[in-house]
């Protein structure tokens, strides 16, 4: 049984969700998982004991959320001990490849660490969710990318959830406590 650690950052909630569904794969495969939402926790390192870790973040603005790179750099040497992957999500996942792997790229830049896991998962596109400002702004960005997903009264998610599985899967088969498990 391994234990696997995820600490992430979500704004909106979509990486917060592929986090939960990543922690419930790990714990059909039976391991451990423990989520931790760096922007709500003290939770500066990483705790002993742990097997892996998935850092998840989801991008806003360009950008991943600067508390999850503050936490990156902190635990980088961890990170580069164990078996470790990043989660990256943004609505550039879906459609725009290039921009979404421009975002992975700039984050390991920013904190040093390259992973040898890297997952871009698409995110949600809330318009319920939105104040009325920001599901105007939402709505012009989405339509002058060429999207037709502008039914402002309903949500959009377009995260791949097979895609977040064998992800996920592919993690926990390099990491070693739990290479030898029979998984589920």
């Amino acid at each position: 049984m391994a234990n696997i650690y995820i600490p992430y950052g979500s704004v909106e909630g979509q990486t917060a969700r592929i986090v939960e569904y990543i922690a419930d794969l790990v714990r059909a495969h039976g391991h451990e998982a423990e989520t931790v939402d760096l922007k709500h926790s003290a939770a500066g390192s990483i705790p002993s004991g742990q097997d892996g870790v998935i850092v998840a973040a989801s991008i806003h603005m360009g950008k991943h959320e600067g508390f999850v790179a503050d936490f990156v750099r902190q635990n980088r040497a961890e990170l580069e001990r164990l078996p470790s992957a990043l989660i990256s999500v943004s609505l550039a996942a879906h459609g725009d490849e290039q921009n979404a792997e421009g975002y992975v790229e700039e984050f390991q830049e920013q904190t040093g660490w390259h992973p040898a896991h890297v997952g871009i998962f698409a995110g949600a596109l809330l318009y319920t969710q939105y104040n009325f400002l920001k599901r105007q702004m939402m709505k012009k960005i989405v339509r002058d990318k060429g999207s037709t997903d502008l039914d402002t009264s309903r949500d959009y998610v377009y995260t791949e959830w097979d895609g977040v599985k064998r992800f996920t899967e592919d993690f926990l088969a390099g990491v070693p406590a739990a290479s030898g498990q029979e998984r589920a």
